[in-house]
């Protein structure tokens, strides 16, 4: 990646187990839940979410369509992993029709009684970068806020 690439970090402290949160990430109902209202991903039949497919570092994991407020095709990914630390931590590196690149590094860390989420977005679109910027940027604070939502927050996150 470029000097031209965007970087954006997310950090939630949240007040559920790491492992509830870990396996809500992993299935595509909890990657929706947290992108919805603002976006939805798609999978093949019989996948419901990330560890339904192989784990080969590097290889797609399966190609998904990402819906606009969950009706409108705008985008697609090759989901890709290329690291993988169950329970943990992930970094994904897929293609997308609308980037150059994309990196995502998820991590979630135990703390106290509940969890860190962080999510590391490192990324070169190939349209405006202050919109893609801006658009990621909403993506993702919704992501963040839906988790709160769901899982209850506590504490102010380190580095949020």
């Amino acid at each position: 990646m470029t000097a031209a690439a965007v970087e954006l970090r997310y950090c939630s402290q949240l007040q559920a187990p790491a492992a509830e949160i870990w396996d809500a990430a992993m299935s595509l109902s909890g990657i929706n839940a947290e992108a919805l209202p603002i976006f939805r991903m798609t999978a093949p039949p019989g996948i419901r979410g990330m560890v339904d497919a192989d784990f080969v570092p590097g290889r797609v994991l399966f190609r998904s369509r990402v819906l606009a407020f969950g009706l409108i095709p705008y985008d697609w990914t090759e989901l890709t992993l290329v690291e993988f630390e169950p329970g943990r931590r992930f970094v994904e590196r897929s293609r997308m029709g609308s980037m150059r690149s994309w990196q995502h590094i998820r991590t979630i860390d135990p703390v106290g009684d509940g969890c860190v989420v962080t999510d590391e977005l490192r990324f070169e679109p190939k349209w405006p970068r202050p919109l893609a910027r801006l658009m990621i940027d909403i993506a993702f604070r919704n992501r963040h806020r839906q988790l709160k939502r769901r899982f209850g927050e506590y504490g102010d996150a380190p580095n949020a």
